[in-house]
């Protein structure tokens, strides 16, 4: 129950942290306009402080398409996993009964003992 409160919580507070910002009313290029903005001093003080190349922040253009790239290829995988629950099933399934023929035939059968009858 808790770690659904935490997780609800955290889903929470991302969804108004991200109104607050106006990630839901703007345009997402301007979003991220302002973002690449905001972050580029810090990048900037990161290249200073550390020896290597730190690559250029990608255009919004690119962002924006790779986003929906991923987005579009999460919902196409989740179909194909939809439209395969019925097959997953089956297979599961009969390897669920081929579980339990195999244990049920590798019983030993035990000869059945007829009790003796009492002859009055």
């Amino acid at each position: 129950m808790l770690r659904f409160a935490i997780k609800t919580g955290i889903a929470g507070g991302t969804v108004y942290y991200t109104k607050k910002e106006g990630i839901w009313d703007e345009n997402t290029e301007k979003v991220y306009e302002r973002y690449a903005a905001a972050l580029r001093p810090h990048v900037q003080s990161l290249k200073q402080q550390i020896p290597m190349d730190v690559p250029a922040l990608p255009s919004s253009g690119e962002m924006c398409f790779v986003t929906k790239h991923y987005y579009n290829e999460g919902v196409k995988s989740t179909i194909h996993f939809i439209r395969k629950i019925p097959c997953y099933a089956g297979q599961l399934a009969m390897k669920g009964s081929n579980a339990v023929k195999k244990v049920l035939d590798a019983q030993p059968q035990t000869p059945t003992v007829e009790a003796p009858q009492d002859k009055k």
